[in-house]
C-alpha cells in the first residue's frame, strides 16, 4: 500500500466510526415539537370530533382547534442534533417524558387514561355552564372504608347527615366536618328506589381528627342526549377546555369562535376552573402553522407563551370556562380580551 492511499484510509476510518457511532447509538434525550392539532368542531377519520346525539345541535363554522405536542424518543446522535438546529422542536431528558420507574406503555396508559378524564370533565364543566343537569353518584367505595358493603357504586347521592348534596365539594365538606366515630345517614337512590343507611365514620388517613366516609363521590350527566369524543391516539389532559368550547358551541345559539381560527390549550375540571399544560412553545407554532389568528392560553402559561408567540398570533388569557367564552365573545363584537 502506497503512503497517499495510506493517507486516504488513515482519514475515513475516523469519518466512518462517527458516521456508524452517530447512528447507532442513541442519546438519552427525547425531542418535543409541533403536533397535530384537530378541529373540535369538525371531523376526525370520518366522524365528529365532538359528537352529540339524541338532540339537535346548533350549525357550527370556524375553528376551535385543541393542540398537541409530538414526542420523538430513541434518538441516535445525529437526529437529536437535527431537532436542536432545526428551532422548532427542543430536546429534553428522556426521563421527563418516561420516567425511570415507568415502561414505555405505562406512560401511554396513563395519558390515556388523563385524556379519557379529561373528556368527562369537558362534558361536565359544559353542562355546568348551559345550566344543564348532572347527578352526584357514588363513583367509587374503598374496600376497606367505613362505607364498605353499605354504599355502591353508581347509586345517586341523596343527602349526607340530612343534608341534599348536589356537587362533590358538598359531600367532602358535611363529611369532614364530623368527627371519627360519629354515624351519619346517607340517602342514596337507585332505579327508582330510596334508601338510607348509617354509616360510622372512621379517621381520614391525612387527618386523625377529620370523618372518612370512604366514598369517591362523581358527577354524572343527567340529559337526554349523548356526547361522545372521536379522537385517537391522542393523550393527556390538554384538551380538556377545547373540548368543552365545543361542547357550548354546539349545544347553544351563536359561533364561539365567529367563524374565525381559534386555537387553544388547557386542562378543565367539572367546575370549569381552566389549569395549565406542557409544551406551550410547541402548541403555539403548530396553531399558527394550520391558519389561527388567536390562541387561548392558561394564565399560569402566559409568561411562557409570551416568550414564544409567533407573529400574527394573539394570546387570550383563561382561568376559566366562563372566561374564555366570555373572551370570545368580546372578539366577536369588537371588543377587548384580557391578554398575556
Amino acid at each position: 500500500m502506497n503512503r497517499r492511499i495510506a493517507t486516504l484510509v488513515a482519514a475515513l476510518v475516523p469519518v466512518v466510526v462517527l458516521g456508524v457511532v452517530g447512528t447507532v447509538i442513541t442519546v438519552p434525550f427525547a425531542a418535543l415539537g409541533p403536533g397535530p392539532t384537530y378541529n373540535t368542531l369538525g371531523d376526525a377519520d370520518g366522524a365528529p370530533v365532538v359528537q352529540i346525539d339524541g338532540v339537535d345541535v346548533d350549525p357550527t363554522t370556524g375553528h376551535l382547534n385543541m393542540t398537541t405536542v409530538a414526542v420523538r424518543d430513541q434518538l441516535n446522535i445525529f437526529e437529536a442534533f437535527g431537532f436542536w438546529a432545526s428551532g422548532r422542536q427542543g430536546l429534553v431528558p428522556r426521563e421527563e417524558v418516561y420516567p425511570p420507574d415507568k415502561t414505555k406503555e405505562e406512560v401511554q396508559e396513563g395519558n390515556q387514561a388523563d385524556f379519557e378524564q379529561s373528556e368527562d370533565s369537558a362534558e361536565l364543566a359544559a353542562l355546568h355552564h348551559l345550566g344543564l343537569p348532572v347527578v352526584l353518584v357514588v363513583g367509587a367505595v374503598a374496600p376497606d372504608g367505613p362505607a364498605a358493603g353499605l354504599l355502591n357504586e353508581g347509586e345517586r347521592l341523596v343527602s349526607v347527615a340530612g343534608e341534599p348534596v348536589d356537587s362533590v365539594t358538598a359531600v367532602r365538606e358535611s363529611v369532614s366536618a364530623r368527627s371519627p366515630g360519629d354515624s351519619i345517614d346517607i340517602v342514596v337512590e337507585k332505579d327508582g328506589t330510596t334508601r338510607t343507611e348509617s354509616v360510622v365514620l372512621g379517621a381520614r388517613p391525612d387527618d386523625a381528627e377529620q370523618g372518612y366516609l370512604g366514598v369517591t363521590p362523581a358527577e354524572e350527566p343527567d340529559v337526554p342526549f349523548t356526547v361522545k369524543f372521536n379522537l385517537a391516539d391522542v393523550g393527556g389532559p390538554s384538551a380538556g377546555l377545547m373540548f368543552s368550547l365545543a361542547v357550548v358551541d354546539k349545544l347553544s345559539p351563536g359561533e364561539l369562535s365567529n367563524g374565525d381560527f381559534v386555537a387553544g390549550t388547557g386542562t378543565i375540571d367539572s367546575n370549569g376552573l381552566v389549569g395549565p399544560i406542557g409544551g406551550i412553545p410547541y402548541k403555539l407554532i403548530a396553531a399558527r402553522e394550520a391558519g389561527a389568528t388567536t390562541f387561548l392560553v392558561p394564565a399560569s402559561n402566559c409568561d411562557e407563551a409570551v416568550q414564544n408567540a409567533p407573529d400574527g398570533l394573539q394570546l387570550v388569557k383563561v382561568d376559566s370556562l366562563d372566561g374564555a367564552i366570555d373572551s370570545l365573545e368580546a372578539i366577536g363584537v369588537g371588543g377587548e380580551a384580557p391578554k398575556c
